[in-house]
């Protein structure tokens, strides 16, 4: 706004006293201060009131008015309500430095002055990026983007003053202005703006973090890569649709700002699309190679097909690497069983493969997802870091000099448990109660031979975390070569009848005596059967010891000096 529109409203009660030629300045904000020297609070434009509560005598006007001209204000509005009058020596000064003075009625608060202008500025400054940002949609949608998100959050920081960030549903960056979210908070506002779409509650959503509120908007994905309209159950598009963080409270805003907010993300949304569309081509590599090794394809087939995928996804390494295989699995409640899940174990995959501390849309390029029914499957390329060579210093670190050119490597494979470790927490927000992601992983293979191979391990692995308890469970292949492989898959009828026959009458002593049978049984199985470490364990005499094991082998009809009866026990007791 103008400063001469300030004079045109009744309202306010301004009479000017000079600077009439200095009128069509613009006004950018309002400060109220009393400080002989607010200088460090001024960034150029305001137009600031002061009730004169600075100015002991007549000689302190010219410094206060130089401060004001220097620093680039717009204008001057001084209170009556202290001195009855606004004296001559502050108007000569404003004179001098021309800068434009005002009268505010004692019968005007500074309150209704401040409220009218930041009413004005806003406005205008919410149409002017209105244009701009309908501007910025048609260029997108009708050629190649414009810088991406980034130019238009830049947008919202230099006219609005909105601090604002694109994250995926994990809390990942995507793009922002200004300072980047540190992980923690992102993942924080990413679980909460899940929960809050799982009320189906319409959006924005508020969340406060660290004594900071946000305001949270859904970024829908409407584009080639969304689900198909049957299939739009909130439960499937709220794991995978990314969200716009603002670092403000738009409980109270006007509708216009909320409207153009809306119009941000219908413009990230485009942006997103266009990210779906490259990934495409890595998407169709991962389906092709699955098709070759579920079908038996020669290994010699596979491996072309290797070496075709190798450069996309690894630009420069010039022959196909290791791989490893991840398949994860999105299930439902039975009342929402026919939701497909493959699509969106597809993108949360594709999200959880990515370094949470790498920011951009573009930091998923080496990754290839393809999904099957309600499988997702991905093909990960290992890359592969110098090895340290014996002796090296720094624990952790390579021992290699940079540059060095040395022929031994390690690959830095993946694990379970350290991909879910950063998204566990959101992602079981926007699964709920009703949801489930289980996931598992193989171990790293050397050749096309191996894939198959990979791909049922990586199968079996899944299959173990679907019997842990919990929303979001994970599973190595390290954890297929014991005992924890065979009792997921233990009939739930077998599992009850092996149980009760062998730990039922424990139970049931130890209930009528307090003998403690049960505890006896796991200690001296987890001591090896050592009757010294065992009684040591429990506080006990050896003889009492003995006594209870005793007792064990009597109410069960077994003898824990066999093998066999001690492995049952020990099964028993992990199935229960």
């Amino acid at each position: 706004m103008r400063l001469r529109a300030l004079l045109d409203t009744e309202a306010l009660g301004l009479r000017l006293l000079g600077g009439e030629d200095e009128l069509d300045r613009s006004v950018r904000g309002v400060m109220t201060t009393d400080l002989r020297d607010p200088s460090r609070y001024l960034s150029g434009g305001e137009l600031v009131l002061t009730g004169l509560a600075w100015r002991r005598d007549a000689a302190d006007s010219e410094p206060f008015v130089r401060t004001l001209a220097n620093a680039g204000v717009a204008g001057l509005a001084a209170g009556e309500a202290e001195l009855g009058a606004v004296p001559d020596d502050l108007v000569e000064a404003c004179l001098q430095h021309r800068l434009p003075l005002f009268a505010v009625d004692e019968t005007v608060a500074f309150a209704t002055i401040t409220e009218h202008v930041v009413r004005q500025v806003s406005g205008e400054r919410a149409g002017d990026l209105a244009a701009v940002v309908d501007r910025h949609r048609r260029l997108m949608t009708s050629g190649p983007a414009g810088g991406g998100p980034e130019v238009v959050l830049d947008l919202l920081t230099s006219d609005l003053d909105l601090h604002a960030w694109v994250l995926s549903p994990t809390g990942r960056q995507i793009a922002g202005a200004g300072e980047p979210l540190s992980p923690r908070v992102g993942a924080e506002l990413a679980g909460r703006h899940l929960a809050a779409t799982r009320t189906g509650r319409p959006g924005p959503h508020r969340a406060e973090v660290d004594g900071t509120a946000y305001s949270l908007f859904p970024i829908r994905n409407t584009g080639r890569g969304a689900l198909p309209a049957p299939a739009r159950d909130v439960r499937a598009s709220v794991l995978s649709d990314w969200l716009l963080a603002v670092a403000a409270d738009a409980g109270d805003w006007p509708e216009a700002r909320l409207d153009l907010l809306q119009g941000v993300t219908q413009l990230i949304a485009v942006e997103r699309d266009r990210r779906d569309a490259a990934r495409a081509v890595r998407r169709r590599l991962a389906q092709e190679v699955l098709e070759l090794v579920q079908t038996g394809a020669p290994p010699a087939e596979i491996a072309a097909r290797l070496r075709v995928a190798a450069p996309v996804l690894l630009p420069g390494l010039g022959t196909a690497p290791h791989w490893q295989v991840v398949v994860a699995r999105v299930e439902w409640s039975q009342e929402a069983a026919d939701l497909p899940g493959g699509r969106a174990a597809q993108a949360l995959l594709e999200e959880i493969l990515v370094d949470p501390t790498v920011t951009g849309p573009d930091s998923a390029d080496r990754i290839a997802v393809a999904h099957t029914g309600e499988e997702a499957i991905a093909l990960v390329p290992l890359t592969a870091v110098p090895a340290a060579p014996e002796g090296a210093d720094a624990p952790g670190g390579t021992g290699v000099p940079e540059g060095t050119d040395t022929p031994e490597r390690q690959e830095t494979a993946l694990h379970a448990d350290a991909l879910l470790e950063a998204v566990r927490a959101p992602l079981a927000a926007g699964l709920a109660d009703d949801g489930r992601l289980t996931l598992g992983v193989s171990a790293a293979v050397h050749s096309a031979e191996g894939l198959r191979g990979a791909l049922e391990e990586a199968r079996h692995a899944r299959r173990v975390a679907a019997a842990r308890p919990g929303p979001v469970c994970a599973a190595g292949h390290h954890e297929l070569a014991s005992h924890v492989l065979l009792l997921p898959f233990v009939p739930d009828d077998v599992r009850r009848a092996f149980t009760a026959r062998l730990l039922d009458p424990l139970r049931d002593y130890d209930r009528r005596h307090r003998a403690e049978l049960i505890e006896t049984l796991e200690a001296f199985l987890d001591c090896d059967g050592s009757w010294t470490r065992c009684a040591a364990r429990l506080h006990l005499h050896v003889n009492t010891l003995r006594y209870r094991v005793g007792r064990i082998e009597q109410l069960t009809g077994r003898d824990l000096s066999r093998l066999e009866d001690k492995l049952d026990f020990f099964l028993a007791l992990r199935m229960s």
